[in-house]
């Protein structure tokens, strides 16, 4: 199929690296910022206040993304909160001559799209610095030749233009990562790979070595000479890199149209590779239209947006791919990827990857799934194959009994404000929750803290299968529960299996919590609150909130306000938005919807939105507040306004009371 690139020629990189141009620390001083924007160049000290949790919305907010080529090196950091600030505007970095881009910790969290570290490349950066740097950021950079460290020493150097060895952006990383970043990114190392230059190093096995659940899935499908002819090893252990040959790959409407431009400049006009297991969304922006502001309009990005939508379903059409697309008859799509994927399609055991960082939600079906960006997409679109360095893991262990309004989430906000989740430990680890709690949590339940893997800094999530997951995955897709249970079989880690980590949480201490502006890891339990804290937004829906056991706690809070004469006050705006046509069908069946309204909610139609200012439910000024089962609050996330994190049950009762409020199960709730 891609014979035509043996004869594309491929060289590795010099050496050494030397780079010209300037410096320029993202400080939590705006006024630094713009100091360097004018033309100043700061001294390295650590005393400067780098900014910390820089997200990849902030470095290129959604609706920068509706771009997919090299205008995107207009806006890098536009997105970026300094203080109550926005330092950084259209075309700042480009004209600035800026080189090397220097934060704090946990530099590139959030959203896995490539599009951020094209931005910054398109506008000059060569060389990223951080204290530490999120898994797919950090891969997404060196599979576009944006290279990475964590060593400050080398500021100095590149402000001088001295040359240095490339041996210093390599560091510790495995032999694939090692050659992904000699040959200056991944497509080149895959024509590499194709001619041979390359090889694949070869997996001692250690027979006596236990395995946690997450090594047992990839040893089946580790290839064993990189070529993909012979699939299976009989263990791996963290550090091992290779290919894992994927089950699913699935992609939505912000990187489609990218990797579908990646794919023509790499193999031109071949087709994909099996196509049976490709899934393109259309989830993101269904809604965009609703919401756009004028000013967006005025600038094309509402034509940029609909150019998209129009370029994925071309391409889906081209290559023959299943392309779940928006509704023929009203606004809405067929459903969020995350959900549809849980719903209709991921089994135990396999190996499933996705455009989205939210890719680990099925994890709770005992599958390893995790996000990736537009180049390994790419790759993996012609190989069904995708480099892994297997990570460590950690275990979080939860036991004891949740009490009455505690859910999942809760549990999750809980999990993201513990100290060693902070400190960025879990930072490209695989994340397996198992104890006694998580074994009682329905499969829904279990899906919010895989699909939150992605806020821990996670590599994955993953939750052993059991009999709930065989029964829950019968009665939903009707396949017969022995083959279901065969596909299980091994799929628990070993009694002695080695973690890097084991976090331990007493469920039974838990409270209702929301986690403050800014931050999914800015959690506190309610009753800790410094202030009543009036609503004016409340948006109910996502890929963590709008299964079909969020609903039923949706339904439940809503009845008892109805019962008890009370609904959403005026002063309050609240969304509602089934996460796929097959949640939505469920909850007409049972008259959710029709309960929601009379509760005082606008019902959407299935479809992402508000969480990434792309539908009903987002803020339009700074001042205003907004509470909400989404994943994640970083700053414009959902608008310019400040959004609390919180449960399905402290959502809904919080909007009734017109304030964040504790969900209670007894009659007096909003007395």
């Amino acid at each position: 199929m891609l014979e035509h690139l043996l004869e594309t020629e491929v060289n590795k990189r010099p050496s050494t690296v030397r780079l010209q141009g300037r410096i320029l620390f993202l400080t939590e001083d705006p006024d630094l910022i713009r100091r360097q924007l004018q033309g100043e160049d700061l001294e390295w000290d650590p005393s400067i206040p780098l900014r910390d949790d820089i997200s990849t919305d902030e470095i290129t907010p959604g609706w920068v993304c509706y771009h997919f080529d090299e205008k995107l090196g207009e806006y890098p950091y536009v997105g970026l909160m300094c203080g109550e600030e926005l330092p950084i505007g259209r075309n700042d970095v480009k004209n600035g001559g800026f080189v090397c881009s220097v934060s704090g910790k946990r530099r590139g969290k959030g959203s896995s799209r490539e599009a951020s570290p094209y931005a910054e490349r398109s506008a000059g950066i060569r060389v990223v610095i951080g204290e530490n740097i999120e898994r797919i950021y950090g891969e997404n950079c060196a599979n576009i030749g944006v290279l990475t460290s964590t060593d400050f020493s080398l500021i100095e150097k590149i402000k001088n233009g001295e040359a240095i060895p490339l041996e210093s952006f390599i560091g510790d990383a495995g032999q694939i990562e090692r050659d992904i970043i000699e040959y200056g990114g991944l497509l080149e190392y895959a024509v590499a790979r194709l001619k041979g230059l390359v090889t694949v190093p070869e997996i001692v096995a250690d027979l006596e070595r236990s395995e946690t659940i997450a090594e047992k899935i990839m040893a089946r499908h580790w290839l064993k000479d990189g070529s993909g002819a012979d699939i299976g090893v009989p263990r791996i252990k963290p550090g091992d890199t290779g290919f894992l040959r994927t089950d699913l790959r699935f992609s939505h409407e912000y990187v489609t149209p990218m990797a579908s431009t990646f794919w023509q400049d790499f193999a031109g006009e071949a087709d994909l590779n099996d196509t049976d297991s490709i899934l393109f969304f259309r989830d993101h922006l269904a809604f965009l239209d609703e919401v756009i502001t004028e000013d967006r309009k005025a600038a094309g990005l509402l034509d940029a947006a609909h150019a998209l939508h129009d370029r994925q379903r071309e391409f889906a059409t081209a290559k023959g791919v299943r392309l779940h697309g928006e509704l023929p008859d009203r606004t809405g799509s067929d459903g969020i990827c995350h959900i549809m994927i849980q719903d209709r399609y991921a089994l135990p055991g396999q190996v499933i990857i996705g455009s989205d960082s939210h890719t680990p939600h099925v994890g709770a079906l005992g599958c390893l799934a995790f996000g990736v960006g537009t180049s390994a997409v790419v790759n993996a679109w012609a190989t069904k194959d995708v480099r892994l360095e297997v990570p460590e893991s950690i275990r979080i262990e939860v036991n004891g009994d949740l009490q009455p309004g505690v859910t999942a989430k809760d549990l999750m906000v809980e999990i993201l404000r513990h100290p060693s989740v902070k400190s960025g430990e879990a930072i490209g680890r695989i994340i397996e929750y198992t104890g006694s709690t998580i074994a009682a949590l329905t499969i829904d339940e279990r899906v919010t803290l895989t699909n939150m893997a992605a806020e821990v800094g996670g590599f994955t999530g993953i939750i052993a299968p059991d009999e709930k997951t065989v029964l829950w995955i019968s009665e939903m897709r009707g396949i017969p529960v022995d083959e279901i249970w065969d596909l299980c079989e091994g799929l628990k880690s070993d009694p002695d299996a080695h973690y890097a980590a084991t976090i331990e949480i007493d469920a039974s201490q838990l409270e209702p919590m929301v986690a403050e502006p800014g931050d999914p890891g800015n959690g506190v339990a309610i009753s800790g609150l410094d202030e009543h804290i009036n609503v004016d937004l409340v948006f109910v829906g996502s890929c963590t909130g709008a299964k079909r056991d969020d609903f039923d706690m949706y339904a439940e809070v809503a009845r008892q306000a109805v019962a008890a004469g009370r609904r959403v006050p005026p002063s309050v705006a609240a969304f509602a938005q089934f996460g796929s046509i097959d949640v939505e069908a469920y909850c007409i069946e049972r008259g959710y919807d029709k309960l929601l309204q009379e509760a005082g909610f606008q019902v959407l139609a299935p479809g992402c939105g508000a969480c990434i200012n792309a539908g009903p439910g987002v803020s339009s000024s700074p001042d205003q507040v907004t509470i909400s089962s989404i994943n994640r609050n970083f700053p414009g996330r959902s608008g310019p306004g400040k959004v609390y994190l919180a449960s399905p049950l402290t959502c809904m009762a919080s909007a009734i009371a017109g304030s964040i409020t504790a969900y209670r199960s007894d009659k007096d709730n909003w007395a």
